[in-house]
């Protein structure tokens, strides 16, 4: 049975400002917690309304799915339920393809773009301070797992990108199509704010202005989801990869 602690516990690291401090965050569902489980993420606790899930090794609470409902910040919770530890910081990395984010608000798109980088494995996200925590609850059930492969910095982004040898892409609506320019095979790829774009003191900073064309005969549409245009641009600068 979950005692008022545990639960006060689970509710509060909803918010970002309990989270740091406490250093928890909340993992929901079967396939992301095995992920994390099978991961080198230390585990704090596990619930569920299966009392064998995890190992023999995983203590596991057994609780009701009435329960579950009172934890869960999803509106169909999936059997179980598991707050786990954050890592320890880890320094910024300066080599590789590497992807930036500035100022990304939207939990899904962060989570989206996590799995993106798994998928075309860069190991690496670099996010601007204000970008949304990769430890809010609905980034980490968008990121489905991968945030366990892939590691998320926070930091000055500005200072971050003036630091680096590697080529510094930005993608902006009007720039040199993505198709068309030489793309190498390590650099930076920035993608800006959902409303906003790159802001002016990052444009500042970047080398190369990359752009997605469009094809539609009217071109009506305003732009493209952020989390989309992340995955044809890596998608892009790993074809170039295997055709050399």
């Amino acid at each position: 049975m979950l005692s008022k602690n545990q639960i006060k516990l689970i509710r509060r690291l909803r918010q970002k400002k309990y989270r740091q401090e406490l250093g928890l965050f909340v993992v929901e569902g079967v396939k992301s917690v095995t992920e994390f489980l099978n991961s080198d993420y230390q585990l704090y606790a596990l619930f569920s309304t299966e009392g064998d899930f995890g190992s023999s090794q995983t203590e596991c609470y057994l609780i009701t799915e009435t329960e579950l409902k009172s934890i869960s910040s999803l509106k169909s919770p999936n059997t179980v339920l598991a707050v786990f530890k954050m890592p320890p910081a880890t320094s910024a990395p300066n080599s590789g393809l590497i992807v930036a984010l500035d100022d990304l608000r939207d939990p899904g798109n962060l989570g989206t773009i996590i799995r993106l980088c798994d998928w075309y494995g860069v190991r690496d996200l670099v996010c601007s301070e204000a970008t949304v925590d990769c430890y809010n609850p609905k980034v980490v059930q968008a990121s489905m797992g991968s945030l366990t492969r892939v590691n998320v910095h926070y930091l000055n982004l500005i200072s971050y990108l003036r630091s680096q040898s590697l080529a510094v892409f930005g993608a902006y609506m009007e720039g040199e199509s993505v198709y068309q320019m030489e793309l190498p095979t390590d650099g930076i790829i920035v993608l800006g704010n959902e409303a906003n774009g790159i802001s002016q003191d990052l444009t500042a900073v970047i080398q190369h202005r990359l752009s997605i064309p469009q094809f539609g005969s009217q071109q009506d549409t305003e732009s493209l989801n952020v989390a989309n245009a992340t995955a044809i641009i890596l998608s892009e600068f790993r074809r170039r990869t295997i055709e050399r």
